[in-house]
């Protein structure tokens, strides 16, 4: 019973409107992809299978920078070039899924890594003081890892933790 109704939810998210190209298969949790564009520090596009997916960061935040009626906030612009930096066109990733596949927003949710060297997207963003952890349960899988490398940029006052307040 609980895989048709699996099944079934499949089937209606994939037939609604604006619905993903690539389908999500809940057996797969990892999936390689191509850098296509930084929307904002903690949103990403990518190409999987030929196809354009929006990725938004697993655990991490960043100052908004695009958010309707939202103010650019405070060190929102240098997060976003601190991605792009980290993130180039045509960079091969390599992204981990955790228990929740894709947020209120259709957007896959993800903790991404570069491909040629194994480096931790999210955590850097955060060790570089570019975000401040937010976890979403059930996708936790690196939430300690992520508050202990927050403490250490605050402690540092690096990056958004030297003058960003609230």
């Amino acid at each position: 019973m609980h895989r048709m109704l699996l099944c079934i939810a499949v089937l209606i998210t994939a037939c609604r409107p604006g619905a993903p190209p690539v389908p999500d298969n809940p057996e797969t949790l990892s999936r390689n992809a191509t850098m296509i564009e930084v929307i904002d520090g903690d949103t990403i596009d990518v190409s999987i299978g030929g196809h354009r997916e929006r990725v938004r960061l697993i655990g991490i935040d960043t100052p908004e920078t695009k958010k309707p009626n939202t103010a650019v906030q405070c060190y929102g612009p240098e997060a976003s070039t601190f991605t792009k930096t980290l993130l180039p066109t045509d960079v091969a990733l390599h992204l981990e899924r955790d228990v929740v596949a894709r947020d209120d927003y259709g957007r896959m949710l993800a903790y991404v890594y570069l491909a040629a060297d194994g480096q931790f997207v999210n955590l850097a963003i955060i060790r570089n003081g570019y975000a401040r952890p937010l976890t979403i349960a059930p996708n936790s899988a690196h939430a300690d890892e992520f508050v202990a490398a927050a403490r250490v940029a605050e402690a540092g006052n690096v990056g958004l933790w030297s003058g960003c307040t609230g």
